[in-house]
């Protein structure tokens, strides 16, 4: 009992670490398609692969662990609610989806990829008290697809490689 739960403490110490530096790198990459705004999520593939190696809690701890620390070191306040918002809308909607197994990983990484990119855009109207940029949704929509769809499809892989 001792030894599997050191094994989860320094498993989930390890995905962390993954996380934030993905997150980092992430930034360093100059990611852009012409497109404000637009990424791709790299660093969820630290939590969607652990939502299958580990269980929800742990996967929940790290999210926001991430959050956190990649905001503070990477961003500003704004920034940081925008990613916590939707980062935390995305987790929830991955962690149900996952439970009910009617989804891959690839198809649970794409609607956490379009939450995610819908919950910024719906901070982005309250905070702003603009509803035009509500027209940007298409866009946002189809990136978070794409976006999704590759995280899923390394996370499918990783987490076959781990068990």
């Amino acid at each position: 009992m001792k030894k599997k739960y050191s094994y989860n403490v320094a498993f989930c110490g390890v995905m962390a670490a993954l996380a934030i530096s993905l997150g980092y790198l992430e930034v360093l990459i100059p990611f852009s398609v012409g497109i404000y705004g637009i990424k791709l999520g790299i660093a969820n593939l630290a939590i969607l692969s652990l939502l299958y190696l580990a269980d929800t809690k742990s996967a929940l701890a790290v999210h926001l662990l991430r959050i956190v620390v990649c905001g503070m070191l990477f961003g500003n306040a704004i920034a940081l609610i925008y990613s916590a918002v939707g980062g935390i809308l995305s987790f929830v909607v991955m962690a149900l989806l996952k439970k009910s197994e009617k989804l891959s990983p690839i198809g649970i990484s794409i609607c956490g990829g379009v939450v995610h990119n819908i919950a910024q855009l719906g901070v982005a109207v309250i905070l702003l008290d603009e509803l035009k940029i509500a027209f940007y949704l298409p866009v946002l929509l189809i990136a978070g697809t794409v976006a999704g769809a590759i995280v899923g499809l390394l996370s499918q892989e990783i987490v076959k490689k781990f068990r």
